[in-house]
């Protein structure tokens, strides 16, 4: 398996490596350096793939990072300054990599998978880990430079259609290099690798909930929905001992966090969360990521922060979530059956935030609006109307029923076994 990215992008593939462990099947996990630590840890072999990726703890990640989410240009420089000029050596890499493997799964953005798949003729299975990734015009994404553009987008499928189509064009430019390279080893040029080309002919698993996005009739061929493949230790540790202690000692707190890679552009996120909590009268766990983003004025009763938690031992005590709607982040928050303030940075937070807005669970909030005063209010809409903790109560039912990471790995074996996958009578009645 290979993947590039944050923890969300890490996790997921962690998920279905330790499912399948448990089958006595030897998986491997091919991506930036920075991570060998975290997945040997877990008993995982581990291989590095270029592109170079600087540690969050370093000013050269964090400068990354900001450039990543800079809603603007942050996609534009991922690809075509990140991803792009690397793709040679990220093939070199991952070609070590699948010496004696019997399956290649791939991420959305690792540009080199495709390329590896079709010069071994390994057999290949594409992954998505957000809906933004699996384009239809019937269900649009919301764009995260124009969400206001997602209205028009809906009005018909043919608008939707021409935006497409539009991006395509647009981002052609931008992996010249890929075509390039895959030229040089003899290969046809292909479709944009940043759409049409990710997807395997084989199988392509939607690796969230249908909670989230349900399937649409034009999704490519032989994608099928699995649910969350769920992951969410930083360490093998237990949780911190004194937020064990925090949470028992009084009624559900509110948690705020924005995940691992948002963090560290936070600005005034976690002073004004905590401005919001005391105006409330609830008691609040900031998820800080790192010190450097630990409130300058002393935390009022109440209210506590931690550099990590596992959601999935912490959101189930919890009466609230308020995030930056990464997909990895969201399904947690699905999952824990939460109502939910979303404020969507970059890439597929809009349209997570988005989802879960019309799904009932959910209220969403600029990050120029992120103000106590609108927090405050925003969130005592959310703890004060039943409603979004009904939906949320229904959404985690459904969710804790798809058995995600073991629905894909059975799905894999398949595969592996030369059997056909059949999509799912559920998902049949509903692309009809």
């Amino acid at each position: 398996m290979t993947t590039f990215g944050s923890f969300g992008d890490v996790h997921p593939y962690i998920a279905l490596a330790l499912e399948m462990k448990r089958r006595n099947l030897a998986p491997v996990i091919a991506t930036s350096e920075i991570y060998r630590e975290k997945i040997e840890s877990l008993g995982i072999e581990f291989h590095p793939v270029r592109p170079y990726l600087p540690g969050t703890d370093t000013p050269e990640g964090v400068a990354v990072i900001e450039k990543v989410m800079d809603v603007q240009r942050g996609a534009e420089y991922l690809f075509k300054e990140l991803l792009v000029p690397a793709v040679r050596y990220s093939y070199q890499d991952l070609m070590v990599a699948v010496q004696g493997a019997d399956l290649l799964i791939t991420h959305p953005i690792t540009l080199a998978g495709p390329i590896v798949a079709e010069t071994t003729g390994i057999p290949w299975i594409s992954t998505v880990l957000a809906p933004a990734s699996l384009w239809s015009i019937y269900d649009p994404f919301v764009p995260p430079n124009a969400p206001w553009l997602h209205a028009f987008l809906s009005l018909t499928p043919t608008f939707a259609g021409w935006y497409e189509a539009l991006l395509d064009n647009l981002t052609d430019r931008w992996v010249q290099q890929v075509y390039d390279f895959r030229g040089v080893m003899g290969l046809p040029r292909g479709k944009n690798p940043l759409f049409a080309g990710q997807y395997s002919p084989e199988l392509n698993l939607a690796l969230f909930s249908r909670v989230l996005y349900q399937p649409q009739p034009d999704w490519p061929e032989n994608t099928i929905t699995t649910g969350f493949p769920f992951f969410d230790k930083k360490d093998n540790s237990a949780m911190d001992r004194e937020l064990e202690r925090f949470l028992s000692e009084g009624p559900a707190p509110i948690v705020f966090t924005l995940g691992s890679a948002a963090v560290h552009c936070a600005g005034d996120f976690y002073r004004e969360s905590v401005i919001a909590a005391k105006a409330l009268g609830r008691r609040a766990v900031l998820l800080i990521g790192s010190e450097e983003n630990r409130p300058k004025e002393p935390l009022p009763e109440g209210v506590v922060a931690f550099n990590y938690a596992p959601f999935g031992e912490l959101l189930p005590r919890c009466a609230a979530m308020v995030h930056q709607g990464g997909v990895g982040t969201t399904g947690q928050g699905l999952r824990a059956g939460l109502p939910m303030l979303v404020m969507p940075f970059n890439h597929d937070q809009p349209d997570n935030a988005a989802r879960v807005t019309r799904l009932g669970v959910a209220r969403t909030i600029s990050r120029k609006a992120y103000k106590a005063e609108r927090v405050t209010k925003e969130l005592r809409e959310l703890l004060g109307n039943p409603s979004y903790a009904n939906c949320a109560r229904d959404a985690a039912y459904e969710i804790r029923t798809e058995r995600g990471a073991a629905s894909a790995v059975d799905l894999m074996l398949n595969t592996l076994n030369n059997k056909p996958t059949e999509v799912s009578s559920w998902e049949l009645r509903t692309v009809a």
